[in-house]
């Protein structure tokens, strides 16, 4: 049974002979008090043999924002909106687009949508009023839905909306599936690899990258779900147990999430909005925001 993960970082965990190959680079740092892992794929073989693509992972952990303490959200905005500029392309002034993927009426996975209700979207201003809005980057936010909702295919709106707006850059921001429960929205994973909607729970649509959209796509995820199977071969494999009828009842797949996810989605999906807007328009503050939003 194969170990299902959208984090790069619990893939190499779990890839047993990954820390060795050469192509491979992990390193850590602190960022405003939250620790960060970076992962980079450096070739296609390494890419193949990890089973994510090639390019530059970043995973922050929300430790201190889930402890609650003090300023940790506005640092917590902070840090993950240094890392969003990190991988934005330059020069940082062009348009960019904010696509919350997921479905919205399904709490694990409107993490997309709800992060986009918490972007300032500001291309028609600076469009209809340059003078005043000289230190904004134009900025537009979509939330367009699932196959099931609209019949158009995620990367079939994204595209049409693409030709419009021609953005620097776009921002797609979805829910993940974790190998593990101690990582249920408790980090943030920004990856310049693109993303694949509906990947984590096994119903894969188009990839939306650079190769598919023509710009750079920053790719930011927070896992809300564990695979129930995934899960139980975990816990049946650190035992020692051998499979068992109970575990082959796991073949359908089977999602599993936390007792608090409605305010912890609400929770991650405002930190994830405001640091965007403060990757986009650094002058912003926490409290600028709540101002703009309020």
């Amino acid at each position: 049974m194969a170990f299902r993960t959208d984090l790069a970082v619990e893939a190499i965990e779990n890839h047993k002979s990954a820390a060795a190959l050469p192509h491979v680079r992990q390193s850590d740092r602190m960022l405003e008090g939250f620790a960060i892992h970076e992962v980079r794929i450096l070739s296609e073989d390494a890419a193949r043999e990890i089973g994510k693509p090639q390019g530059r992972y970043l995973t922050l952990e929300l430790d201190a924002l889930i402890r609650r303490e003090e300023d940790a959200f506005p640092r917590a905005c902070k840090a993950l909106s240094t890392l969003l500029r990190e991988l934005l392309p330059r020069p940082n002034d062009g348009p960019v687009l904010i696509a919350g993927l997921g479905n919205r009426m399904i709490t694990p996975d409107a993490i997309g949508p709800q992060t986009a209700d918490h972007v300032i979207a500001t291309r028609h201003l600076v469009a209809q009023s340059p003078a005043i809005f000289a230190d904004w980057r134009p900025v537009s936010a979509l939330a367009p839905g699932v196959l099931g909702q609209t019949g158009v295919e995620t990367g079939e709106v994204i595209c049409g909306v693409l030709d419009r707006v021609r953005p620097a850059a776009v921002i797609a921001v979805d829910a993940l599936a974790a190998g593990r429960l101690s990582r249920l929205l408790r980090t943030v994973q920004l990856a310049d690899t693109g993303i694949t909607p509906g990947a984590g729970v096994g119903n894969a649509r188009a990839a939306l990258n650079e190769e598919t959209l023509g710009v750079p796509v920053i790719a930011v995820g927070v896992p809300t779900v564990v695979d129930g199977a995934t899960l139980a071969h975990e816990i049946s494999s650190q035992l020692g147990q051998p499979d068992c009828e109970a575990l082959d009842d796991l073949s359908q797949p089977v999602m599993i999430t936390t007792r608090d996810i409605d305010r912890e989605v609400a929770d991650i999906s405002r930190m994830i909005g405001y640091a965007v807007n403060m990757a986009l328009h650094p002058h912003l503050s926490v409290a600028d925001i709540d101002l703009y939003l309020s």
